[in-house]
């Protein structure tokens, strides 16, 4: 038997990086090098929701800071 997103009991937590972008990760994995833990855990529609909430300008930082610039 696989894995069954109905199913799915994993704990995630929500994760962004150094261009805060968002992202989930399960928690008992430790996170990826270029990415912290945001703060937010929960299961995965819970985590999805929250960061559809903060997650409001999909542009990277990179790109809102050089868009600054040119204004």
């Amino acid at each position: 038997m696989g894995w069954n997103e109905e199913t799915d009991t994993t704990i995630y937590q929500v994760v962004v990086n150094h261009e805060e972008q968002y992202s989930i990760w399960p928690q008992m994995r430790e996170i990826p090098a270029g990415w912290r833990a945001e703060g937010k855990v929960g299961n995965k529609q819970e985590c999805l929701d929250h960061i559809k909430q903060v997650w409001t300008d999909m542009r990277p930082l990179s790109l809102r800071k050089k868009m600054d610039e040119m204004r």
